[in-house]
């Protein structure tokens, strides 16, 4: 399958090989297993996927092809593309170099280099080589150390990499140059919609916003100031439908699934609140947005509802509506604040849409950010 220079230009091959581990005095490395997924890079959007094992040369029992016979295939995927990956630039390059030549074919050559290995070294030091730790850290879960498998965990790595250069206000081009977010901003970014653009006045759905323009500041309020969540520098409030009530008794407040796209939001805004607040000085111990260690594949977060004072009674701030089966929400009325009425609405299972403002906070030794729902809709099961 052939492309166009100009198509090629628009995908990024994001690849990941497994090899035999080669004694000193015998031979090189023998490629055993190949995995890429090609994707947009503007929005690393997965457009397709290949993967193969491949019989070393001189072992006829297995019955994967061999390297020239898949040659062809890796050749185009890779040419005149971004090659993407963890430890590419030393390793799995200088291989399918070799391998090419090995076979008297000349090697494909990319466009340019994104190595998450020189993204986490800053981080991590010597540690950014294993990528088990890497995983771990921005809780994806554990290597299967299969091509493909590893191809997509190093995908989500990148992503969290990316929020990580935000906090420097920088970014990484495609040759691992540092460039102002001004001057590049166009790589890796979320199309951009306008404020409201989705249907939900004041609030942006996950995925009309870019964590590249996610910034965190100081606002004066009163005699003092706080920290503000800002998006291309409107304050930010988010939308998100399909949140899964996970369990538990809510106590002003509900623990909900969510989906990558908004963890990925989410985790951006953690990261830039989280370093304002040590930079200014605080002590505090940071407590994380995302909850990542729940023993789910799943990250969940909590949405809280606040109360309001209506007299000597305290109410619900929130707007709490039922969807039914017809698509009509209907707004629930409530005059008094009740745990036990809030439990039967929330059930574990039950499927929310939710607007909610980010506040970040600094209390009592404390500090992280707080979601505080505005509106909630508890769709019919």
């Amino acid at each position: 399958m052939g492309s166009s220079s100009e198509e090629r230009t628009e995908i990024a091959a994001f690849f990941d090989l497994k090899t035999t581990n080669p004694y000193r005095a015998g031979p090189g490395y023998a490629i055993l297993e190949f995995g890429a997924i090609l994707l947009c890079p503007r929005n690393l959007v997965e457009l397709s996927s290949y993967s193969t094992l491949i019989k070393p040369a001189k072992h006829a029992v297995s019955i994967a092809p061999t390297f020239t016979e898949v040659a062809d295939k890796i050749f185009d995927l890779l040419h005149g593309r971004i090659w993407a990956g963890h430890n590419i630039v030393k390793f799995d390059c200088v291989r399918i170099r070799e391998a090419f030549a090995e076979i008297g074919r000349p090697a494909p050559e990319p466009k340019g280099t994104i190595d998450t290995l020189t993204l986490l070294t800053p981080t991590f030091g010597s540690r950014a080589r294993n990528m088990k730790m890497a995983a771990a850290y921005f809780g994806l879960g554990q290597q299967s150390h299969r091509s493909l498998d590893d191809v997509r965990m190093n995908l989500e790595v990148l992503k969290d990499c990316i929020a990580v250069f935000v906090l420097d206000n920088r970014q990484v081009d495609v040759n691992m140059q540092e460039r102002p977010i001004a001057e590049y901003s166009g790589m890796f970014s979320i199309p951009i919609a306008s404020e409201g653009s989705s249907g939900h006045a004041g609030f942006l759905a996950p995925d009309e916003v870019s964590i590249l323009y996610v910034r965190a500041t100081y606002v004066p309020i009163y005699r003092s100031q706080r920290i503000q969540l800002l998006h291309r520098d409107v304050l930010l409030q988010l939308y998100s439908s399909g949140l899964k009530v996970r369990s538990g008794r809510p106590r002003l407040s509900i623990v909900v699934d969510m989906l990558p796209s908004l963890c990925h939001v989410l985790g951006a805004c953690d990261l830039v609140s989280q370093k304002l607040t040590m930079d200014s000085g605080s002590s505090s111990d940071w407590r994380p947005l995302v909850n990542r260690r729940n023993g789910s594949s799943s990250p969940t977060v909590r949405l809280n509802i606040p109360l309001l004072a209506n007299g000597d009674i305290d109410i619900y701030e929130t707007e709490i509506y039922q969807k039914e089966a017809s698509g009509n929400a209907q707004r629930l009325v409530f005059t008094r604040f009740d745990l036990g009425e809030l439990h039967s609405l929330f059930l574990p299972g039950t499927l929310v849409e939710a607007y909610f403002s980010l506040d970040v906070y600094d209390y009592q030794q404390y500090a992280g950010v707080r979601l505080a729902a505005k509106k909630l809709i508890i769709n019919s099961r």
